[in-house]
């Protein structure tokens, strides 16, 4: 499903598309563009290595909105960790932290 709509993007949501270039990437939308029709897109993987974690303006044409994501257990908290590290994002971590410092504490009975 590619979204011809800029409305059905908001600050923050998961995308992957392929930039000009044809990579592929995945990453999250950064701040919607001034024009109609773009948007800026903090890359979190991509097939370019040099691409991962700089900030690109795609056509919103190009980018497909991710489902959205609820890590359960420590595994993949801990990679959502690593990877709000990455993109710079103190406020995800933090609250990533939070949860899985919830998830360690043993359950009272």
């Amino acid at each position: 499903m590619i979204l011809n709509n800029i409305s059905t993007l908001s600050k923050g949501d998961w995308v992957k598309g392929k930039p000009q270039n044809g990579e592929l990437i995945i990453g999250f939308v950064e701040r919607m563009g001034s024009l109609e029709g773009v948007v800026s897109v903090t890359v979190a993987t991509s097939d370019k290595k040099d691409t991962v974690g700089k900030t690109i303006q795609m056509l919103t044409k190009n980018v497909e909105k991710l489902p959205e994501f609820q890590a359960e257990t420590e595994e993949e908290l801990q990679y959502l960790i690593d990877l709000a590290l990455l993109t710079g994002d103190e406020d995800w971590f933090l609250e990533l932290t939070s949860k899985l410092n919830k998830l360690r504490q043993p359950v009272m009975k």
